[in-house]
């Protein structure tokens, strides 16, 4: 199978001109379009995850139902102090629809934070780990990307026209459904290429021991998720940040969103600005320090962008040699972004807001994280009991209230809200700042040369190994030959070309025999007598036309074996002027080492020599494919080039240039 392309994703982002982007699209998308969406009516947009979970045996809504409070209560743990990109993790319960059965599914944007997804495939793997009656199903719209991570060692079947709906997590492992099964279903049409996905529950409920994804493949996607839940505290970044004191507010309220807020300020455009002008929200007069949680990637977005406040907005940054000169400017650029939010609120009530949490749902959801141990013994109304309340309610928000809606609460309102049921002590900021923890280190932003070696050799380790001692190894330039000639051998298709081996699989084989028998089928006589690259002279040369009439009459009464020889002597002839000219003297022969090789090339050798004309040496092949290799990958001077992904495709790793590599001496006779 030819492996699919590498997915183009990026952990953290450059300073990239500001653009319109679909902030506002959550808002404006209607509960049908998102209900249709989850219940796999259409593919996911781009940037976004979509999962699904299916009761595997008898369900029910009142079980899925059930299943989501469960769910959310055990992941309340690590949801409510995680910060996403664009969209939480939400679960929604989906009636069945058309072939896709009832289930609980989401959708999640992650934007620029890739990490945001695999820490999706993390959560569903737990799902199904502590849930053994649901089966997870995700994709994106590259489709099935937890293939794409396993593209190295999927099974040659598995491709992406017939991958739909047999990659499944189910009791915390990961299944493919083999072709063989669906093709073997009764119901099942034998030109369907895909099962259903009741087709694969009801395999799932019987055979899922059979089913388990082979080792590499499981190890491939595990590795891409392992570290989990420790990752999430390492992709937190804190830094000071100088704002006003109503962000400071909110920000202790709700500390997502700062990620809606960056958002806002990385893809503002002119219209957004115009609410900058003046702060009508966040005035810049009351500005404490303090310090603020972000994501690397968030934190990357907001210090790339280069940006110079409005003078009418009152924002003012001090010298770039001022000791506190980042804080002021992150401070400045994120309460920009907090403007802008509040510029598009939909001013709706704030009691509305309030509302959600008294009613029943929010009474069950606290009484399952006190069960649960969620508060940690801390005592109610203690400082550290009502930052982790407020978390909870932050992720109620986000992730149960409005069970039914794909509507998404405009961060504008719940900043405007806040503002006006929060209250807040500027003195009581200001004695913050003055004990502030030290902000954590950036420097893992710049990233040396020597570093991007270090990770590309990281991730290439896992399919292509390398010992500890590979500069001292010994690299054989037969090898290096003998790949290239296998992989120019290979037939390929308009799927592109195979690697047709690795080194670390099994040596090149070459059936002599077969080659011949082919080309006598193909030419009606001895392969040994006449090869493609005659044929191709042969056309390519130009009769007169006074000879044209004398030589059609003469190959008429010729047999085809003597049509062959006298080409075969057309083409010697031929060899013997081009071997005293430039091209024929550029070839190394197989009988003449480096050195007199060399030597014929200064030497006078005219038309009337007679003793080299008497036998032409033949070229030999492999010294000079090996050479010309070698050169080419010295002129890449490090850098990726033809030469070394070709080789390093069929698992051949040249070293480094240091020095002169003799390669004739491989090829002595």
């Amino acid at each position: 199978m030819t492996p699919p392309p590498q997915r183009r994703r990026h952990d953290a982002v450059a300073s990239a001109p500001p653009c319109r982007d679909s902030l506002s699209a959550p808002q404006r998308r209607s509960a049908a379009g998102g209900a249709a969406l989850m219940a796999g009516d259409g593919a996911p947009g781009e940037d976004a995850v979509r999962y699904r979970l299916f009761a595997v045996g008898p369900g029910g809504e009142e079980l899925l139902r059930g299943c989501a409070r469960d769910i959310a209560e055990r992941l309340a743990p690590l949801l409510a102090a995680y910060i996403w990109q664009r969209q939480p993790f939400r679960l929604r319960y989906v009636p069945p629809r058309g072939d896709t059965p009832e289930h609980l599914g989401g959708s999640t944007r992650f934007g620029d934070n890739v990490e945001d997804e695999w820490f999706v495939v993390y959560l569903l793997r737990e799902i199904t780990r502590a849930c053994p009656l649901l089966a997870a199903r995700v994709d994106d719209n590259d489709g099935e990307f937890l293939l794409i991570e396993a593209a190295e060692v999927l099974p040659k079947w598995l491709r992406p026209e017939n991958s739909d709906n047999r990659v499944f997590f189910y009791k915390g492992e990961l299944h493919i459904i083999p072709l063989s099964e669906t093709q073997e279903q009764d119901d099942c049409e034998p030109s369907a290429a895909c099962p259903t996905i009741s087709q694969a529950l009801r395999l799932l409920s019987t055979r899922s021991e059979e089913f388990l994804a082979a080792e590499p493949i499981r190890a491939a996607v595990y590795k891409r998720i392992s570290g989990y839940p420790e990752k999430i505290e390492a992709s937190f970044h804190r830094a000071h940040c100088y704002l006003p004191a109503g962000i400071v507010a909110v920000l202790k309220q709700r500390p997502s969103l700062v990620a809606a807020a960056v958002q806002a300020f990385y893809l503002r455009d002119p219209v957004d600005l115009r609410a900058c002008r003046t702060f009508q929200t966040f005035p810049p007069e009351q500005r404490v320090m303090t310090t603020v949680t972000f994501t690397k990637c968030l934190y990357a977005q907001l210090v790339q962008q280069k940006f110079v406040p409005d003078r009418r907005s009152g924002y003012t940054l001090p010298l770039s040699s001022h000791p506190q000169y980042k804080a002021y400017e992150l401070g400045m650029k994120l309460a920009h972004g907090f403007e802008i939010l509040c510029s598009k609120s939909s001013k709706a009530s704030p009691d509305s807001k309030r509302n959600e949490f008294s009613g029943p749902v929010w009474e069950r959801f606290l009484n399952g994280l006190k069960e649960k141990d969620y508060f940690k013994g801390e005592m109610e109304g203690s400082a550290k009991y009502m930052e982790l309340l407020r978390m909870a309610e932050d992720y109620f928000q986000q992730s149960l209230a409005k069970e039914e809606s794909c509507i998404e609460v405009n961060p504008g309102d719940e900043i405007l809200s806040l503002l006006q049921t929060t209250t807040f002590d500027v003195k009581e900021f200001e004695r913050e700042a003055a004990c502030l923890p030290p902000e954590d280190d950036d420097s893992w932003l710049e990233i040396s040369p020597d570093d991007l070696e270090k990770m590309l050799k990281e991730a290439t380790s896992e399919f292509h190994p390398s010992s500890d001692d590979e500069e001292e190894q010994k690299y054989d330039l037969e090898t290096v030959a003998e790949s290239m000639k296998a992989f120019v051998s290979k037939v390929s298709t308009h799927e592109g070309a195979e690697v047709p081996w690795s080194s670390d699989e099994a040596h090149v084989t070459f059936d002599v025999d077969s080659f011949t028998k082919a080309l006598d089928r193909i030419l009606g006589a001895d392969s040994e007598e006449l090869d493609s690259d005659d044929l191709d002279e042969e056309e390519d040369f130009n009769f007169s036309d006074e000879d044209d009439e004398d030589l059609d009459a003469e190959n008429q009464r010729q047999k085809p074996n003597e049509l062959i020889g006298s080409l075969k002597s057309y083409m010697d002839e031929m060899d013997r002027e081009l071997a005293h000219t430039n091209v024929g003297r550029s070839f190394t022969t197989q009988k003449k080492g480096a050195s007199s090789a060399k030597g014929t090339t200064s030497q006078d050798a005219g038309p009337d020599s007679e003793a080299e004309d008497a036998e032409l040496t033949p070229v030999d092949v492999d010294m000079n494919l090996v050479a010309n290799l070698l050169e080419s990958y010295s002129a890449q001077a490090g850098l990726a080039g033809p030469a070394s992904n070709i080789l390093q495709s069929m698992g051949v790793y040249l070293p480094e240039n240091a020095d002169q590599i003799d390669v004739y001496s491989y090829f002595e006779l």
